[in-house]
């Protein structure tokens, strides 16, 4: 294999080698992705967004080189749990013509350390990290990097053995998509491993990927942002985030699921648009949130959720995973009326209690890399059917 020392090239990552984020942001540490826009970022001070969304998930730098060695400098900042297991190291995926071609992660960077039971957060600073790929072919090709999930990434430099440049547009469609934790990446095996990833590759599309752990709430600064992004395809996957929350009672969700798909169609009067309901997640499936550490797994060092509902608050208006799933079935059908491009899929059919049976939450939340993999195959097996709604006639 050619040694570290062939890579003699420095290119500075510009935007034009970044693909599937929203804004670049010029930093100290190097161009740091997001997947909100500044303006939106300024409309909402929560901290979880904030991370959720400057996490680079589907995001990718694609070039052309016929480089055999590809270094990719970058300043990772990892999150540390106080109490609670290591979390897995955020990898960078690498694809050469489409194909899986290695993986790595990255050294150094910053570390944020978190105490769950105060909420506190104490960040400490460390130098560049870098990941690095090499006895790549010789011949021109195109080189995919794909950033972790889980990790803020600022992006330095590519450091090299021939030339780079940023490829041309694919000619594909796009597919905007907004989501949960769990198309975010929740614990996917690695960035492509994702489902909506492994959904787009299956489609033959390219991601846009407006997946935020613990934030798909309807924000209206979301549904401007999805109405000014292009996209020709789009998909909302909305309601286990309001439960975790306990943010609104069912009075509320019609209201603003309509005035969301309202503010998409502004700018996407025709594009084919999905909304699918929740996965399977048994803890919520009645009761209601919100949604609590479980502190005796913590204790043995386990990560686990609970619900700290009452079922009987149901009649009171509080939300479950029921309670959701009718509601945005209610709303699309009867928009759908008026609106053909516009379809409900029930998430129950992505993973369901006989998928449960045999791949179980771990978490109690959070779906793990297999049912991640069936998930992503179910979708691209529904929406890109010849008659599906991302079908090739749409």
């Amino acid at each position: 294999m050619p040694s570290a020392s062939h890579a003699t090239l420095t290119t500075p990552v510009t935007p034009e080698f970044v693909r599937g984020a929203l804004e670049l942001e010029e930093t100290p540490d190097g161009l740091l992705p997001h997947r909100l826009p500044a303006w939106a970022r300024a409309q909402c001070a929560d901290g979880q967004l904030a991370m959720a969304e400057s996490q680079p998930s589907g995001v990718r730098l694609v070039l052309r080189t016929s480089a055999t060695v590809v270094e990719l400098e970058t300043v990772p900042t990892k999150r540390v749990y106080a109490g609670a297991p290591p979390r897995p190291e955020g990898l960078y995926d690498l694809l050469v013509d489409g194909r899986p071609a290695g993986q790595a992660s990255a050294t150094g960077g910053n570390t944020v350390t978190i105490d769950m039971s105060t909420g506190s957060a104490e960040m400490s600073s460390g130098p560049a990290g870098a990941v690095r790929f090499d006895g790549l072919p010789g011949t021109d090709k195109t080189v995919e990097i794909w950033l972790p999930y889980n990790e803020i990434t600022a992006l330095v430099a590519l450091r090299t053995d021939a030339p780079v440049e940023p490829a041309p547009a694919s000619g594909r469609r796009t597919w905007l998509h907004h989501g949960s934790s769990i198309s975010h990446g929740s614990d996917a095996a690695s960035p492509t491993t994702i489902w909506p990833a492994l959904a787009a590759a299956a489609g033959d599309v390219d991601l846009v990927n407006l997946g935020f752990g613990g934030s798909a709430l309807l924000d209206p600064f979301v549904a401007r942002t999805m109405r000014d992004t292009p996209a020709d395809l789009i998909s909302l996957k909305i309601g286990i985030n309001l439960v975790n929350a306990d943010l609104m009672r069912l009075r509320a969700l019609g209201p603003a699921l309509h005035g969301f798909l309202d503010t998409i169609r502004d700018g996407h009067p025709d594009t084919p648009l999905l909304v699918v309901s929740p996965i399977l997640c048994p803890m919520h499936e009645d009761t209601p949130g919100p949604t609590a550490f479980d502190f005796s797994r913590l204790a043995e060092g386990e990560l686990g959720f609970i619900a700290s509902g009452d079922p009987e608050e149901r009649a009171e208006g509080k939300l479950t995973l029921n309670a959701v799933r009718e509601e945005l079935e209610r709303v699309v059908q009867a928009r759908a009326k008026e609106d053909p491009n516009l379809a409900y899929l029930d998430g129950r059919a992505l993973y369901g209690e006989a998928d449960h049976a045999e791949l179980p939450l771990p978490d109690g939340l959070h779906p793990d890399a297999a049912a991640h993999r069936l998930i992503g195959e179910r979708f691209a097996a529904h929406a890109f059917a010849a008659d599906g709604p991302f079908g090739s006639g749409n």
